[in-house]
């Protein structure tokens, strides 16, 4: 059974904006096993001298991530830096409040600023605003960037160090916006701690990006008069707002789930004008843009383990098993469904980072010497690796559903990137039981033939990766893409997440003068 065509239209001419590579980040945050037995384990074989796993940096590696944010989220705000620095045998083990078990520090700043050179991550450093003070986060900048013959950076050298870190991008505290936040506070006191912060900050290091704490959920009553409130009392030195979103399944009907990224793009336009509007009526220069710096599917193990006094009380533990989703093939449609929204809005969303990056709400997973990869693994990895380029405007006409919260939705969920020589196609069949052929016209260059095309699907919406049955949703090539001049045709599987990355030439290529018409089925 096949859905009516659906005719997709790019020009090469109507670009969004150049697309911010650190649209393709993740989050390392101390948090159950995404540090201790995710990213670092002295006690793997697979350890390298550094105390990371090999086989986890491989993998993540594989996945070309920008910027990598650290070390929280929740930890953040409840975190003194300086346990993490130093000699690692004086380095204490202390109560970790957010999450309700022992830190050991072991791992801390150097370590992950190393890991990100090693990687090639952009360091995305949050500060504390919980119980963290502007004096606080002005010797963090310090510590981190001061050269030597100063207090901070002769600390630094003494712990091993000598040359100065390149770190530029800073997140002033965590959902500040949250009760269950460490230090949870009003928005105009959030507004005044952020600002005096970034002051202090930028005395040590000038250029610094900033990124001020947005609402952390859209759901919340605060939503979008803090948004408002923080951007307008900030004043013109705010770069970025920090912007969070969870997808959940309660209701556990695909059809509706699946079209989560359309929530996803009225999110970041109404913050987009709200943006606008603050930046029009304080007379500031340009507007802030967006870090949708928390974002993902969380909705399955939410119930067993929230934030503080949600977390079952006992002993504490080190390193506890929590959050540990487990992704199927519709939570993969819904990853895919927010980066097309972010690709789709790059003059907006200059930054974004998948929330966690091992074993905590992952596309890895660790158990004893073994990893799997998750069915969300390959979807972020295919667009991360088409990331070079401008995001395109895209028009979509096809057959549509309808939905009572959502309204009008269409089965495909398009976005396209050009760069390089080469236009790439990101496209997500929202039907369950349909293929959908689309034709793809593409005006101001000329289609010289596919470079790749690639698929993630599966028999049901429910197929998932296990430790038995490793690669029932991983990519695979996406077969019978044809193209003819300035067209291209394929048809894509139910339930399935396609890459198609042609090979373009400067010339003028040319629109059909016809399209099918749209229809329901």
């Amino acid at each position: 059974m096949t859905l009516n065509p659906t005719t997709v239209t790019v020009d090469t001419g109507c670009v969004v904006a150049d697309l911010d590579p650190r649209v393709f980040g993740g989050l390392l945050e101390h948090m159950g096993r995404c540090v201790y037995e995710g990213i670092y384990d002295l006690s793997s074989p697979h350890a390298d001298e550094f105390g990371c796993r090999r086989d986890v940096l491989e993998a993540l590696g594989a996945l070309e991530m920008t910027a990598m944010r650290y070390p929280g989220g929740n930890f953040v705000s409840g975190y003194d830096w300086r346990d993490g620095i130093g000699p690692a045998e004086r380095r204490p083990v202390k109560v970790e409040r957010a999450w309700r078990c022992l830190e050991s520090n072991q791992f801390g700043t150097d370590e992950f600023l190393a890991l990100c050179e090693r990687m090639n991550w952009t360091p995305m450093m949050a500060v504390n605003l919980g119980t963290g003070t502007a004096q606080d986060a002005q010797d963090l900048v310090a510590y981190c960037t001061a050269s030597t013959r100063t207090k901070f950076g002769d600390l630094r050298a003494s712990h091993g160090r000598e040359t100065p870190y390149e770190v530029d991008l800073w997140c002033l505290g965590n959902e500040m916006d949250g009760s269950w936040q460490i230090g949870h506070t009003t928005v105009d006191e959030y507004t005044k701690r952020a600002r005096d912060a970034a002051a202090a900050m930028r005395e040590v290091r000038p250029g610094i990006e900033v990124v001020a704490c947005g609402s952390s959920d859209p759901n919340l009553r605060s939503y979008p008069a803090w948004d408002r409130a923080v951007m307008g009392g900030f004043g013109d030195g705010l770069d970025l707002l920090s912007v969070h979103r969870y997808a959940r399944n309660w209701h556990r009907r695909t059809d509706r789930y699946v079209a989560f990224g359309v929530l996803v793009d009225r999110q970041i336009e109404q913050l987009a004008r709200v943006s606008r509007d603050v930046a029009r009526r304080e007379g500031y220069p340009r507007a802030p843009r967006l870090s949708f710096d928390e974002y993902n599917v969380w909705y399955r193990t939410q119930l067993s383990v929230l934030p503080r006094r949600f977390i079952p009380r006992g002993r504490l533990r080190h390193a506890p098993h929590i959050l540990e989703e487990v992704f199927d093939l519709q939570d993969a449609l819904v990853v895919a469904g927010f980066l097309n929204s972010f690709v789709r809005h790059a003059d907006v969303v200059r930054v974004a980072n998948l929330a966690q990056v091992a074993n905590v709400i992952a596309p890895i997973i660790t158990r004893g010497d073994d990893l799997l990869l998750q069915s969300t693994y390959d979807v972020f990895r295919m667009f991360s690796s088409r990331k070079n380029g401008e995001a395109l405007e895209v028009d979509v006409a096809g057959p549509t559903y309808d939905l009572r919260w959502t309204g009008t939705v269409p089965f495909l969920d398009v976005s396209a990137v050009h760069g390089d020589g080469q236009l790439h196609v990101h496209a997500v069949n929202r039907s369950q039981v349909h293929s959908a052929p689309v034709q793809i016209q593409v005006a101001g260059a000329t289609v010289a033939g596919v470079r790749e095309a690639e698929v993630v699907t599966g028999a049901h919406p429910g197929v998932r990766n296990t430790w038995d049955q490793p690669d029932a949703v991983r990519a695979r090539p996406l077969a019978g893409v044809t193209v003819s001049d300035a067209t291209a045709e394929a048809l894509l599987p139910p339930l399935s997440v396609s890459s198609i990355s042609f090979e373009v030439g400067s010339g003028r290529g040319r629109l059909a003068t016809t399209q099918p018409p749209r229809a329901t089925t």
